[in-house]
């Protein structure tokens, strides 16, 4: 489990859940468990493909597990989308791409839906929803500190987690960037939790290492890119600031299951290429 399950769970069907979700029963099952470490990847990675290129995309780079980017499932006409967020429409179509996946042997291990403030509660809710017809209980967002309460009370009453993610924008105090964000953001409320993007903590100046010893057990997942201290770029893994070995080291030796999602963002070639060249660096820096 990515974090202490007695903290998490609070009654024998959330366990049971917990339990399924970590027994995996699909024959085809890719493992992308390596040296102890979990790997996967943001399907945002593969943004230049569809969803059935990108499943494939999945098994072509050996990873078994996928934090599904919700452009891969919503329409892009934005009149559509809206009507997409609250349609039982969706809902069946979530069950279809879970069946794809499972077919491919890759796990949704969570859903990366964004819940900004112009979302409704009905159009929260659903994503919610979908998420789970998907069959996880993990939603990754990019959204603002003032969204925490709104949006534990509205999980709590589904069911789920909205663990929040970071960028580097720390002039912006309502923006995950800091430490403080997410602390303030968790304050009071269970349901929220932290995916952390080490690339994007390290051109905010902060250290990942040390945040991931103290906050292990609130973090759903990671992604895992290279980038430079002070605002710099996305750069090929090995090349930048972000301490990729100190962080996939730091999972081997405490034995904590937080996935290790690879994002690929900087600019390079064919994309599958590029997640596999990320893989390998990972692989490698593991001994």
């Amino acid at each position: 489990m990515p974090f202490d399950i007695m903290a998490t769970v609070n009654s024998r069907r959330d366990f049971l859940y917990f339990a399924a979700a970590t027994a995996f029963p699909l024959l085809a099952k890719i493992n992308s468990e390596y040296k102890g470490v979990i790997f996967g990847a943001q399907s945002y990675s593969f943004r230049d493909r569809s969803l059935d290129e990108a499943i494939e995309a999945y098994k072509q780079c050996g990873l078994g597990y996928a934090e599904l980017f919700s452009g891969h499932v919503e329409p892009r006409n934005e009149a559509e989308r809206k009507k997409w967020r609250t349609s039982p429409e969706s809902i069946q179509q979530a069950k279809q791409i879970k069946k794809k996946f499972d077919q491919a042997g890759v796990r949704i291990y969570a859903f990366n839906y964004s819940f900004r403030k112009n979302h409704t509660d009905e159009e929260v809710l659903h994503g919610m929803r979908i998420a789970k017809a998907m069959g996880t209980k993990f939603i990754t967002a990019s959204s603002t500190v003032d969204q925490a309460k709104r949006l534990n009370d509205l999980a709590a009453r589904e069911g789920v987690f909205v663990a929040m993610h970071n960028h580097s924008n720390v002039k912006d105090p309502n923006e995950f960037a800091t430490p403080e964000s997410f602390y303030k953001a968790m304050e009071g409320n269970p349901h929220i939790r932290i995916n952390l993007d080490i690339g994007h903590f390290v051109a905010a100046n902060y250290d990942p290492v040390e945040f991931i010893q103290k906050n292990y057990r609130n973090i759903v997942t990671l992604h895992i890119k290279d980038r430079k201290k002070n605002q710099g770029p996305n750069v090929p893994f090995g090349e930048g600031d972000t301490p990729i070995k100190e962080v996939l080291q730091l999972l081997q030796k405490n034995r904590w299951k937080i996935p290790a999602m690879i994002e690929y963002e900087y600019k390079g070639g064919d994309t599958i290429a590029e997640v596999k060249r990320c893989y390998e660096y990972c692989r490698k820096v593991l001994g």
